[in-house]
Formats: structure tokens, C-alpha cells, sequence
């Protein structure tokens, strides 16, 4: 069925010529889009901060997760606990520190894992690499995979359940920008992972509509000697994105997308420069994401917009209310704002809504709802 979207920019009131930039005095933006930041918008301009609640009730409300809190270590992929979940995504952490004495192969989805700590080697059926801390690994469904950690390790887990992991379409800044592919790598079929290839007996553990099989081999399976074609595992780290920026507007999160699924998104927010033009927000604006739910896992540095959280922290920000900085951020922002910004974090934006697993429920910060309300704002 042939349908647009009903489009005639309005102006009413008191409003900015331009979104995020010189805004009426004493008033603070609200953004109101569809579409994951890709549909129609409105900005709205209000006399008190989106987010200036003094009481919440009701099961809608953002969260915070401490992930570090999480019993996560095993010595299975397989194994690692649920944190996050719908039909198309699946979320897990996992901890490890010795090397895999078995392999895996996930039937159900992709694979994209995401490296928050240690280093070692990733042997699969493609070859090896070597990965370490703010590596993207990208793991087709079916492969087959272990790792051996140098150090220990803690990775995100993220599982696509519905289709592939593809890359976003740059437009007209064309397919260098934010990350030119040549950065890309591949395994390979190199010294160490034929020195890893022999005739002991060898388990390949797989799962299937969430149940795991076990099938048992005299040989290693990871026994490759060549191959070729367009369908492997891939490695970015963070360290190779170049950010999309402009020193006169805050872009959304949506230039920051790095990998495209069925159903979500995944962004990295990597160091940049902040905002240097003097009517420009230099913090994330105010907005509703009313067809998203929003996820960002917290990798490094010094965290901006948010108050109390931590490297390997969580939060949800389900649809259905606004949300943006907390006010010490704000007021900062507006005061003595900051030139760079050094934090890396992982955002998942999913179009149905997120299911919270109880090991994510355990570990979940009551107090998060609260970190908005300006200082001496009580119920």
C-alpha cells in the first residue's frame, strides 16, 4: 500500500528557528519524534525541564542496571545470564578467565559481542584473531567459535534473532565516513590457528530455540584449510570510528549507528569534541523516543549527561515519557560546559519493547527514577 507520512511543518508560540540551537530564554527543549530520530518531529519548548518529576508510580519508568553485580562468570557462552529481551534481541554478559575446552554455535541468532574488558585469542571456523578491550565481534549464525582469554574478560553478548547483522547506509557522506570498511578484519587462517588444530575429542555445543545440544568429535572441527567468500566474522574496535560531529548542532544518536539488525540498532558513542558554538545544547537534548526503547551500556570514560553511573552500568529508557540529562549535567552544560567528551558506550535502540530477565532485575538501581529531580525537589 502506497502511504506517506502526514508532513507540513507548523510554527506556533514562541520557538527556535533551528532545533538544539538558541533557545527561547528560560525555556528547555523537548524533542517528540517517530521513527528512531528518522521520522516526523516536533520541538516543543516548556517553562520547566521535561524531566522535572517529583514522584513516579506505575511499572513504566527508566531504569539503571549495575551489570557488574551479575554472577556472569562461565566457562560457556551459552551459559551467560539473560539480562534484556524481546523477539528480536537477546542481551546477556558474560565473564570468563580460561580457555574454552569447547566449542559453540548459535543456531538461533548472529552474534555480536562486544568486548568490555581483557584480551586473548578467538579461534572459529573462518581462522583466528586476537581481540582485546572495545572490539566489536561480529559472529554469524552458525559459526563455530572459542575463545582463549590472555587476560580476564567480560563481553556484552548481544544476540540478533531475527536476521543479520548489516552495516548503516552513510547517504551522501558516502561509505568511508564514521568508519571506512578496509578497517574491517577478518580471521585468518594464519600459525596459531593451525597450531590449535588436532585429533583429540572435541564437543561442539549448540543451541537451538534457546536448548543446547552437545555433539562430540574425534578430531577438532576448527580444522579448516582455506576458504573463501563474503559470509565470516568480523572485528571493529571503537578506537577506529571517527565520530560524526558538527561544532554548531547536536546531532542525534542516530549518526552514531554502527550495525543495523531487524528490529534494532547499535550505536557507539566514541570521544569527541563538544559543541563549540554559544546558542548550541552541548548535552543530549530532551526527547521523547516514542517508537524505541533505549539501552546504553556504559564502556568508559567520564559519562556526561548521567549522575552516579559507572563503567558496566546499564539503563533502559522504555518509551512513553522523555528523558535527557540529569541537572547537575544540565547546569553544567549551561555554565561551565565542557570542550570534549570521553565516554564510549554501546546504545541499543529496539523497536518492540524490552522484557527485563531477572538476573537484570536483581541488579537494578530503585533510586535511577530519582536522579532527575532538581536539588531540593521532593514529593
Amino acid at each position: 500500500m502506497s502511504r506517506k507520512w502526514i508532513s507540513f511543518p507548523l510554527r506556533e508560540g514562541e520557538h527556535s528557528r533551528q532545533a538544539h540551537c538558541d533557545l527561547p530564554a528560560e525555556t528547555y527543549e523537548r524533542e517528540m519524534g517517530r521513527e528512531g530520530f528518522f521520522g516526523p518531529v516536533t520541538h516543543l519548548h516548556h517553562k520547566h525541564p521535561p524531566t522535572g518529576w517529583v514522584d513516579w508510580q506505575g511499572p513504566l519508568r527508566p531504569h539503571a542496571f549495575d551489570f557488574n553485580r551479575i554472577a556472569s562468570e562461565h566457562d560457556c557462552p551459552l551459559q551467560a545470564p539473560l539480562t534484556l529481551h524481546n523477539a528480536d534481541i537477546r542481551l546477556r554478559v558474560w565473564k570468563t578467565a580460561g580457555a574454552m575446552s569447547h566449542l559453540v554455535r548459535n543456531s538461533d541468532g548472529d552474534e555480536l559481542l562486544f568486548v568490555h574488558d581483557g584480551a586473548g585469542h578467538f579461534y572459529c571456523d573462518f581462522g583466528h584473531l586476537e581481540y582485546r578491550d572495545g572490539d566489536y565481534l561480529v559472529i554469524p549464525r552458525g559459526t563455530a567459535w572459542r575463545i582463549e582469554p590472555t587476560a580476564p574478560s567480560h563481553f556484552l553478548l548481544i544476540e540478533n534473532t531475527d536476521g543479520a547483522y548489516q552495516l548503516p547506509d552513510k547517504g551522501l557522506l558516502g561509505p568511508q565516513a564514521i568508519f571506512d570498511p578496509a578497517v574491517l578484519d577478518h580471521p585468518h587462517i594464519d600459525e596459531a590457528f593451525k597450531a590449535q588444530q588436532d585429533e583429540r575429542t572435541w564437543q561442539i555445543r549448540i543451541k537451538r530455540r534457546n536448548q543446547i545440544s552437545t555433539v562430540t568429535y574425534p578430531y577438532n572441527p576448527l580444522d579448516a584449510v582455506g576458504w573463501h567468500g563474503d559470509n565470516t566474522v568480523v572485528r571493529l574496535n571503537w578506537r577506529d570510528i571517527r565520530p560524526l560531529v558538527s561544532h554548531r548542532y547536536h546531532l542525534p544518536p542516530s549518526v552514531h549507528t554502527t550495525f543495523v539488525a531487524n528490529g534494532f540498532v547499535v550505536c557507539t558513542f566514541t570521544p569527541r569534541p563538544v559543541e563549540s558554538d554559544p546558542g548550541a545544547l552541548k548535552v543530549p537534548f530532551f526527547h521523547n523516543n516514542d517508537d524505541y526503547d533505549e539501552v546504553l551500556f556504559y564502556h568508559r570514560g567520564n559519562f556526561f549527561s548521567r549522575d552516579n553511573i559507572e563503567a558496566g552500568m546499564v539503563t533502559l529508557h522504555p518509551c512513553g515519557f522523555p528523558h535527557g540529562p540529569h541537572p547537575k549535567a544540565l547546569k553544567k552544560a549551561q555554565t561551565d560546559p565542557a570542550t570534549f567528551t570521553d565516554e564510549v558506550a554501546v546504545m541499543i535502540d529496539t523497536r518492540r519493547a524490552l522484557e527485563v530477565a531477572d538476573a537484570a532485575a536483581a541488579v537494578d538501581v530503585a533510586e535511577y527514577v530519582n536522579s532527575w529531580r532538581a536539588p531540593g525537589k521532593e514529593s
